[in-house]
């Protein structure tokens, strides 16, 4: 990874830090997330993914307006780092620890990988 590529991942966990700490309060279920990236071809292969406890609380959350505020939460945080996405769901994904336990035996780097 050259070195502009780790500042710039260093930024993108600071601001998806700060989106999982208002999830973290406001969205029953939601417990953390992560991001995927190939900086050879930033910002088009970013992929976030928000993780919930299980499928029923993300089935809740699809279900009401709650999607949309956290992906327009995501899009102004990465704005706030220059990285400005105009169809922020095309890069946004939800996955459950449930199904991780099931499908991987809870090993999300073979989930991720």
């Amino acid at each position: 990874m050259r070195k502009t590529d780790k500042k710039l991942d260093n930024q993108l966990r600071a601001v998806l830090t700060d989106v999982c700490e208002t999830a973290l309060k406001e969205i029953k279920g939601f417990v953390w997330i992560t991001h995927l990236v190939d900086y050879s071809h930033f910002p088009k292969s970013l992929k976030v993914i928000c993780v919930f406890d299980t499928n029923e609380n993300l089935a809740d959350f699809v279900s009401q307006t709650s999607q949309y505020n956290l992906e327009l939460l995501i899009q102004k945080q990465l704005a706030k780092i220059a990285v400005n996405i105009k169809k922020i769901n095309d890069h946004i994904s939800y996955d459950t620890e449930e199904n991780c336990t099931v499908e991987h035996n809870g090993k999300w780097s073979a989930r991720l990988g």
